[in-house]
């Protein structure tokens, strides 16, 4: 399966610290879990940071598909809301998450934003998101 490139206007969005995510991985019964998480990219893949092995975690260990839907805040001249859908392919690391979140957190907070780590935070987890594809409405479709 081939890697999808995220055009600019995808990469705004992500990056601008307006648009949570919303992370869906699949339950052991096929179901969908729903989390929505902070974002950031390293290259072309999406990075978000974990504190505990959390349902989204097991999930991903056992089933490494994954979409996350960002909602952006300003509408169109058609009045729908610009929506980005990502279908990728997960990979989940041990450790870097208080720094990541660190980071992260002075993008959707504030540049100045300090995160409250509690003393000695655990390690948690680093998902790495290979895009496979792109969808929703915005001009990343029409890119």
């Amino acid at each position: 399966m081939l890697n999808a490139v995220l055009p600019p206007s995808a990469r705004e969005l992500i990056l601008s610290g307006t648009a949570l995510a919303h992370m869906i991985t699949l339950n052991p019964d096929g179901s969908p879990q729903v989390s929505t998480v902070w974002a950031g990219l390293d290259g072309d893949t999406i990075i978000t940071g974990h504190f505990g092995r959390y349902r989204k975690i097991t999930n991903l260990l056992r089933d490494s598909r994954i979409a996350l839907s960002f909602a952006g805040g300003t509408p169109l001249p058609n009045g729908m809301h610009p929506n980005l859908v990502v279908h990728g392919t997960a990979e989940v690391t041990e450790g870097g998450a208080p720094e990541l979140v660190s980071r992260l957190g002075k993008v959707y907070v504030s540049p100045d934003f300090d995160y409250q780590l509690p003393p000695g935070p655990p390690p948690g987890y680093v998902i790495r998101t290979t895009i496979r594809r792109i969808g929703g409405v915005g001009p990343w479709m029409d890119a």
